[in-house]
């Protein structure tokens, strides 16, 4: 079966190097000159690593990864801190895999890497897509830009939040401004003060918005997202660059190691989060669609990249299994991923309202608050289900 992955992102080249390891004929179509991922910290825990090592790829990610000792939430003005119930931490005990955080562009290249150490031809670059056409013997070819084109029998769009491929089967979507709008970026953590060097994550809440830090690079960097209710800014665009007073400005009166983060970023970045409804189909004919292209997520659960991650290898799974009849391989891969991933889209919305709640304004209301919400009981309840799934135990 020859088939054409439109995207080498991080969903699009876990389906090329899980269906090359099955004996497909793959091509990965990438509009980049060149593969690279924009500045950006990503976390994968167990059910999305576990899909990393089942390739092979565990060994290498090792090296250029953090394994948080743990995380805190800190309130927001104080600084207050509160242990947090870290599933992540007990990872590779409870289920099997570790919990990493990773630089994006590290993730891209080891990803990158498996790929072409199973077919160093197989990612084409520079390759825009114009359109596909399906014929009637089933088959479909992509047309390039330049001119160039190729014919599949299978064609999986990857291409991300602004899908092509879905608008093509599918139409425009329609998103919605979440309401909020986040910034990110990366630090040298040489610029942070000793104490916020240390190899912890944190989730500092507070009414109205929320910051997330983690280590990157065994402790070299750390990543910073900031989350902030309100308009003025409904671009969503991971490119789209800020400036250091608008996002001090974001966050004024907030604690000054919060401040502090802010300073030392690099560059700011700035992008609107949308919200859509899960999408009740993802293929039609020889076509579909994973990650992104098909189930966009906010990012409060942590769980975009290892939705796209699970969907390429489960997909590379029914294709194996069941593709002798394409249509009902592709049966068999949405009713496996569906309601997982619509679960996650729901739940991270839910989580954003939890971030935020009005009860972090003041000290003594946040203490309940937060002991009530990020106790065992609830953080079990919110993230166990998502970390012990199994992507070679999910049935078909």
């Amino acid at each position: 079966m020859k088939i054409i992955i439109i995207g080498a992102g991080l969903g699009g080249l876990t389906a090329a190097s899980a269906l090359l390891d099955r004996g497909f004929d793959v091509t990965v179509l990438e509009q980049a000159a060149q593969l690279k991922e924009i500045g950006a910290g990503v976390q994968l825990s167990s059910n999305a690593t576990g899909v990393l090592y089942r390739l092979g790829l565990g060994p290498a990610l090792e090296k250029i990864a953090s394994e948080p000792a743990g995380k805190r939430v800190r309130l927001w003005n104080t600084g207050q801190s509160w242990p947090l119930f870290d599933l992540g931490a007990i990872s590779r005990e409870r289920f099997g895999y570790p919990y990493f955080t990773l630089h994006r562009a590290d993730l891209h290249t080891v990803l990158a890497d498996g790929v072409r150490q199973r077919n160093p031809n197989a990612i084409r670059l520079g390759v825009k897509v114009e359109r596909h056409e399906q014929h009637g013997d089933g088959r479909v070819t992509v047309h390039g830009a330049n001119g160039d084109s190729w014919t599949a029998d299978l064609v999986i769009g990857a291409d991300g939040v602004h899908s092509r491929t879905r608008e093509a089967l599918f139409g425009p979507d329609a998103p919605r401004f979440s309401g909020i709008m986040a910034w990110r970026g990366v630090i040298r953590a040489a610029d942070l003060p000793a104490h916020m060097r240390e190899p912890y994550g944190s989730n500092w809440v507070g009414p109205g918005a929320h910051v997330i830090q983690y280590p990157l690079r065994g402790g070299e960097l750390v990543n910073f997202v900031g989350a902030v209710e309100g308009g003025g800014w409904e671009v969503e665009s991971w490119s789209e660059r800020g400036t250091h007073e608008e996002c001090l400005a974001d966050f004024a009166g907030w604690h000054e190691d919060v401040q502090a983060m802010i300073r030392a970023i690099e560059v700011p970045y700035k992008w609107a989060l949308m919200v859509r409804e899960p999408m009740p189909q993802w293929s039609k004919g020889s076509v579909t669609l994973l990650g992104d292209a098909c189930h966009p997520t906010l990012p409060f659960l942590a769980q975009g990249a290892g939705m796209a991650l699970e969907d390429g290898y489960i997909l590379a799974r029914a294709l194996a299994q069941y593709g002798g009849d394409l249509p009902d391989a592709l049966r068999r891969y949405e009713a496996a991923r569906h309601e997982r991933t619509a679960r996650i889209v729901r739940g991270s919305a839910a989580n954003a309202e939890r971030f935020h709640n009005p009860a972090l304004a003041h000290a003594e209301g946040a203490a309940a608050y937060v002991t009530r919400e990020w106790s065992e009981e609830r953080v079990k309840e919110r993230y166990e289900w998502l970390f012990q799934y199994d992507v070679d135990a999910v049935p078909l």
